[in-house]
């Protein structure tokens, strides 16, 4: 079954700036390596985000985030595992500071 992962900084910070730990470097290889991991990005601070919404029924494009907060997605992986507990035991191994948490959302496939 294939999950999204969701890297979330809650302290607003980007990791972009100093980029990721060798320890995330390894934890990331090691489940890439074992298949388990099948993508995946570290993504820009939220500052560079461009959101597109309707107002009217027209599209309108803005600079920035869609809204403000706090917690920002850093990045994000495609899990591909047995079953929610897998995705989950993966999470909980996630090499981060005090100052993350991770996201599991299982991935609408359609064939």
């Amino acid at each position: 079954m294939k999950y999204m992962m969701l890297l979330v900084q809650t302290d607003g910070k980007a990791m972009e700036k100093e980029g990721p730990s060798e320890s995330v470097m390894r934890w990331w290889g090691e489940h890439a390596r074992a298949g388990r991991i099948i993508g995946g990005h570290q993504l820009r601070s939220a500052s560079t985000a461009t959101t597109v919404r309707w107002k009217g029924g027209q599209p309108v494009v803005t600079d920035g985030p869609f809204v403000e907060a706090k917690e920002t997605i850093g990045g994000y992986g495609i899990l591909d595992v047995p079953d929610l507990d897998a995705a989950i035991a993966i999470a909980k191994s996630w090499p981060a500071p005090q100052n993350h948490l991770v996201e599991i959302r299982p991935i609408v496939e359609r064939g």
